[in-house]
């Protein structure tokens, strides 16, 4: 019974259309250009059935007013009451979000509404939702890697609706495929960098040197100077077998398959091993690597735009940035990969007020919104439009990730992966592996790819 309720509710007073076959011009689709809806009940939300939205009216009076041209007309006249909801965002986020509703409510204004927003992190999101799904906000900000839990425990309705703009078309590729689960968009991306790229001082490198791990450590050495990178993380050595093509991904179950000690893999630790053996290249973790970068000892650095404030005070002028540089294996040039991070929102399936919710999380994540966002606390845009800004691309950090984006993949692994990574970075880097190299990434693999208990 419930499906059908909700079903009847998308269908009829939402008039909402299909993604899949929706063309978009980088998120300024009007509402008059979207195409007719189809909803149905595979892609209503899972919600209680005595939990009905406040919009919803009798489906006779819907079915009169339905206008599939104009989606959002059709969910005001449907509204009759006081929307009522709650948003939850991170406590950088507050002053923005803050604006960004009271924008949302005077867009709307033939509506009451009722939005209070609370604090959240977007990493600690998919625990606080998960302990009382149908308690949580009805509209909220997380990580990408959080989005394989939120589904399972149904926590995120289907993005099966589109209201403004085709939110697939409109952000990159990367962002859809990280707010996706199954081949179904279940979120909104909202930034598109956390991920990790070279930060490198102007006056040490060319843009030539930064191509190559190998001639960077050259030129380091020559000029006295460091490269830091944090390789006894998993986050990081990822970047040198993911780089050679050994892949490691997450299982249905939660547990991983990893092939780093596949044939020809050893060739990777030894490489990982002779960069580090060198000394110029170093490991060193966020907080080092801050302290190294200001003393001036560390001249290059493998790291997130949260440390662009610190290398740009400390190399000023020669502040830049870049991808990710190619390392040597076995006489082949590989490119280095990367984890790619983005933050989404997501709409709780729970809300009283689905329709809403779903226009409200597509406002906070629309094109203006991004670039709000980046203008306010420099945070990249997963909008294709907005990252192609000449704000947006004249920032060394957010032009990187860009530039890294090609090489990178969302971070999608499961718990088993991070002790036994950790421990095989710090063995390399330390060259503690005895004579049986394979032996050495086989317990490593086993530790990651142990089954879930």
């Amino acid at each position: 019974m419930k499906k059908k309720v909700l079903a009847t509710l998308l269908t009829a007073t939402l008039a909402v259309a299909s993604l899949s076959g929706c063309g978009s011009n980088g998120g300024n689709t009007t509402a008059d250009s979207a195409p007719a809806p189809a909803a149905t009940e595979e892609s209503a939300p899972a919600a209680a059935e005595e939990s009905a939205p406040a919009d919803d009216t009798s489906a006779a009076d819907t079915s009169a007013a339905a206008d599939a041209s104009d989606p959002v007309a059709n969910l005001i006249a449907a509204t009759t009451d006081t929307v009522t909801l709650r948003v939850w965002a991170s406590e950088e986020d507050q002053a923005l979000t803050t604006q960004l509703i009271d924008n949302f409510k005077s867009t709307y204004s033939d509506v009451t509404f009722d939005i209070t927003l609370g604090s959240e992190s977007e990493s600690t999101a998919k625990d606080t939702v998960l302990t009382d799904v149908e308690a949580a906000a009805d509209v909220y900000a997380f990580a990408d890697d959080q989005i394989n839990e939120l589904v399972q425990a149904g926590a995120l309705q289907e993005v099966a609706a589109t209201y403004t703009y085709d939110v697939k078309s409109a952000n990159s590729a990367g962002a859809v495929e990280a707010a996706s689960v199954g081949g179904k968009l279940y979120a909104y991306p909202m930034t598109a960098d956390n991920g990790y790229f070279m930060f490198y001082d102007a006056s040490v490198f060319s843009e030539s040197d930064v191509q190559s791990l190998e001639k960077m450590l050259e030129v380091a050495e020559a000029a006295g100077k460091k490269v830091a990178m944090d390789i006894s993380n998993g986050w990081y050595i990822y970047s040198f077998f993911q780089g050679a093509g050994y892949e490691l991904t997450l299982n249905d179950d939660g547990s991983n398959t990893c092939t780093w000690n596949a044939s020809g893999a050893t060739d990777v630790a030894q490489t990982i091993m002779n960069l580090c053996e060198t000394n110029t290249l170093v490991n060193m973790n966020d907080e080092q690597m801050a302290t190294a970068i200001a003393e001036g000892t560390v001249a290059a650095a493998v790291n997130g735009t949260w440390r662009a404030e610190t290398a740009a005070d400390a190399w000023g002028d020669n502040y830049a940035a870049t991808k990710l540089p190619t390392f040597n294996v076995a006489g082949k040039d590989c490119q280095m990969s990367s984890y790619s991070g983005y933050k989404l929102v997501g709409v709780n399936p729970y809300s009283a007020n689905i329709g809403w919710a779903m226009l409200l999380a597509e406002y906070l994540t629309n094109e203006e919104s991004q670039t709000a966002r980046f203008e306010a606390r420099g945070l990249g845009p997963a909008n294709i439009n907005a990252a192609s800004s000449s704000a947006v691309q004249a920032n060394p950090a957010i032009a990187a990730l860009a530039e890294q984006a090609a090489y990178a993949t969302p971070q999608r692994v499961g718990g088993n992966f991070w002790a036994p990574a950790e421990t095989l970075g710090q063995v390399l880097v330390d060259g503690n592996v005895g004579s049986d190299l394979q032996s050495v990434l086989d317990t490593a693999v086993e530790g990651i790819t142990a089954p879930i208990e």
